[in-house]
């Protein structure tokens, strides 16, 4: 972790060694990606390319926030035909519910290891949703000479829950496409000017 001073870390950041504010997403070194089995045989992975999140950092993990949109429309899992039917009222229903959103109701850990639970709506339906948090520390980007804090997360969701129940039967109870999806997140945030 970088020992340039905003970081440094003092008892009122419990745990989150970053200086308090609103620290914008760099979307362009961060994914959001996803998997789900397919025939129960393999894995499909596929991301979303729009986004835009926001951390907020307060006095302690308490005041600590997150909060997402994504894009549903930008799904690309490196198969035109399959990005439109995901797009299609099957799944995602892009044209009247065009976002997926998060915002965290919490935040738990130390030693760079946390939980972030939170809301996550999808097809007009919320549900709460766990994502294993790990903090990767933060550095001086030459580019923009400005402090990057990274983050890997990983959660996982029933797409039953919210309403996208699209199947093809297999047989004996067997399905073409699985309804735990994996949600896999790297996010770069930048520390806001002073």
């Amino acid at each position: 972790m970088s020992t340039h001073s905003p970081v440094t870390s003092s008892p009122a950041t419990s745990n989150l060694p970053l200086a308090a504010g609103v620290w914008p997403v760099d979307a362009v070194h961060s994914t959001v990606e996803f998997t789900v089995r397919h025939l129960g045989i393999s894995k499909v992975r596929g991301r979303f390319n729009q986004f835009d999140a926001s951390l907020t950092v307060g006095d302690g993990l308490e005041a600590v926030q997150l909060e997402a949109t994504v894009d549903l429309a930008s799904v690309d899992t490196n198969n035109a035909d399959r990005d439109a039917h995901l797009r299609s009222t099957d799944f995602f229903d892009t044209e009247t519910h065009p976002t997926m959103t998060f915002a965290s109701t919490g935040v738990s850990g130390s030693d760079g290891e946390y939980q972030l639970v939170g809301d996550l709506t999808i097809n007009g339906v919320t549900a709460p949703i766990t994502f294993d948090v790990e903090f990767n520390g933060a550095e001086v980007y030459p580019m923009d000479q400005a402090l990057h804090a990274g983050f890997s997360a990983r959660g996982t969701l029933s797409r039953k829950i919210f309403g996208i129940e699209f199947d093809v039967p297999l047989g004996a109870d067997k399905m073409a496409i699985g309804d735990k999806v994996t949600i896999e997140l790297e996010a770069q945030f930048v520390q806001p000017s002073a």
